[in-house]
């Protein structure tokens, strides 16, 4: 299930000051969320509905604190995520659907392979959709002080649905963080991207793969997906290059990474593009190329490891090979992890949470203290590494 969408956290700079708050009696805030609600133009009588069946749902929070698998390095990721029967699936699903993909191809220009990846992540095909009450989670994480800026809005937004006829507060349900149907595509994003793909009249994000996979491709158009480009591609580097070069913040044109000794593990590289080098594992480990449409994902996803996943079964679903894994140096456990990422922190890093996971601040932190100590800088955090901070 993916973490709330980056894109929200803009609605801050437009939203009061009271739609930060967070804490306190639980009754209280759903009282004050129905009064800001009335303030925003909604209607009272609907408002009043709409938040009398709110409960708090302590399953929602405990979800929110366990997602230990993004500790997990790419490869176990991967391996763990991407089964044969999910491949094979994919390929079915591909063919029983052409043409709403070839429309959607037309139309958005996104490549089907990147649509059925989420679409398998996220909830296995359609398969599981997640049973948390929406509304519930979204009031929950709300009222929850680790990240209320993110779900506040939705709020507003599922009530939006609620008076259009198209969200129930009472049975409407998905992922924990407060996604809805195959995709699982938050309130807000239902507004903005939903679209009536089979045309019935209606957006059914739960129940129609053509509505869910536009609707998809719709949202990934609107942050800035890029028609007939590609978005990720397996290469082969040369040893002993400049691996501080490496990382989603580095983007060169492809030409440069091919002057650098950079080459194609399979097919051609886009010459005509900038790219940036992802090393998940290190410079012994798997390397990728990931062009503009790459950044795209992040917007769908937050973490580092669930977007290259993605990226990358989107391509096998469109006739990659499997990646090399090559030898990557051993990595932290999720304790040494976090002894890591404090002693980062206490050099004045910015890792964010003390979570074990190597997300984008660690790396990056990670990566200069290992041009600091004469190490490989290729962002990839060993016990050698711990040991000589």
């Amino acid at each position: 299930m993916r973490p709330a969408s980056l894109i929200l956290a803009l609605t801050l700079a437009t939203a009061p000051l009271a739609a930060q708050a967070c804490g306190g009696s639980f009754s209280a805030f759903v009282a004050d969320l129905e009064r800001e609600s009335v303030s925003r133009g909604h209607d009272p009588a609907a408002a009043r509905r709409f938040f009398s069946g709110i409960r708090q749902s302590p399953s929602v929070l405990k979800a929110d604190r366990a997602q230990g698998v993004f500790q997990k390095p790419f490869i176990d990721f991967a391996r763990n995520l991407i089964s044969t029967s999910r491949l094979k699936q994919g390929q079915a699903k591909s063919g029983q659907y052409d043409a709403v993909f070839d429309r959607i191809e037309r139309n958005y220009g996104v490549n089907r392979g990147v649509l059925l990846a989420f679409w398998a992540f996220e909830t296995d095909y359609g398969g599981f959709q997640g049973n948390f009450n929406t509304a519930n989670a979204l009031v929950t994480l709300s009222h929850d002080c680790r990240r209320p800026e993110l779900f506040r809005p939705q709020v507003f937004a599922a009530l939006e649905l609620y008076e259009r006829g198209a969200f129930d507060p009472a049975t409407t349900t998905g992922a924990w963080a407060g996604e809805i149907g195959m995709v699982q595509m938050l309130p807000r994003d239902i507004i903005e991207s939903g679209v009536d793909a089979d045309g019935d009249g209606r957006v059914s994000l739960k129940t129609s793969a053509p509505d869910a996979l536009t609707s998809g491709a719709a949202m990934l158009s609107s942050f800035g997906w890029r028609a007939g480009e590609p978005w990720l591609q397996e290469v082969r580097v040369p040893a002993g290059m400049d691996w501080s070069q490496s990382g989603v913040d580095v983007a060169k044109p492809v030409r440069e990474w091919e002057a650098m000794g950079v080459s194609a593990r399979s097919g051609n590289l886009s010459r005509g593009l900038t790219a940036s080098l992802i090393l998940p594992q290190g410079h012994k480990g798997p390397a990728f190329l990931a062009y503009p449409n790459f950044n795209v994902y992040f917007d769908w996803n937050q973490s580092f490891t669930y977007v290259l996943t993605a990226a990358y079964f989107a391509t096998r679903l469109e006739g990659a090979p499997v990646f090399d894994a090559r030898t990557p140096e051993p990595g932290l456990s999720g304790a040494d992890m976090k002894s890591l990422q404090r002693k980062l922190q206490a050099r004045g890093y910015d890792v964010g949470k003390i979570d074990g996971i190597l997300g984008a601040g660690t790396r990056a932190a990670v990566q200069k203290e290992q041009a600091r100590l004469g190490l490989p800088a290729d962002a990839w955090p060993t016990p050698a590494l711990l040991a000589r901070l």
